[in-house]
């Protein structure tokens, strides 16, 4: 849609809340309208990962590397935050994501990524805030365990 200055604007009527446009626009020109959060956007993401693999088998696989201060589809992203830390897999989506930001969090900081320039190279308690300070990620996991998408528990095994 267009606003009355001429600006293109999201449809609230056809938007399903997804947040696809804002890691899309190479610009940075999208965000969420004030009256939404990032919580309801990191709900919605738990919300739609259930529909697709509810009452269905399903294994999940994440390879972490190149971890990058923006979403994956952000069109410029740089210098990897960590060194790549693995390959995870797990039957739980949600003890598999747990287990891949508990990994990233032990790593080392890269010498003049993101993370390193905004902690002013001093190890932060939170490299995923730290990186993006306006984001909101670990409230996902919570609401994930709530709706039955999997639990934050996992024993790690490490195969080499």
């Amino acid at each position: 849609d267009w606003d009355q200055d001429g600006k293109a604007e999201i449809s609230q009527n056809a938007c399903a809340g997804c947040g696809r446009c804002i890691g899309a626009c190479p610009f940075d020109a999208i965000s969420a309208g004030y009256d939404q959060s990032l919580d309801i956007l990191n709900a919605k993401m738990a919300e739609y990962a259930l529909a697709a693999i509810n009452g269905k088998p399903s294994f999940h696989i994440c390879i972490v590397a190149d971890v990058q201060p923006f979403c994956d589809c952000h069109s410029d992203n740089g210098t990897p935050i960590v060194p790549n830390v693995g390959i995870f897999a797990s039957f739980d989506p949600v003890a598999l994501d747990r287990a891949c930001v508990d990994a990233v969090q032990k790593q080392p900081m890269i010498q003049g990524s993101l993370l390193h320039i905004n902690s002013n190279g001093r190890k932060p308690d939170d490299y995923f805030t730290c990186a993006q300070p306006g984001s909101s990620w670990s409230n996902v996991f919570p609401h994930a365990e709530r709706i039955g998408l999997g639990t934050q528990d996992y024993d790690l095994e490490e195969v080499r």
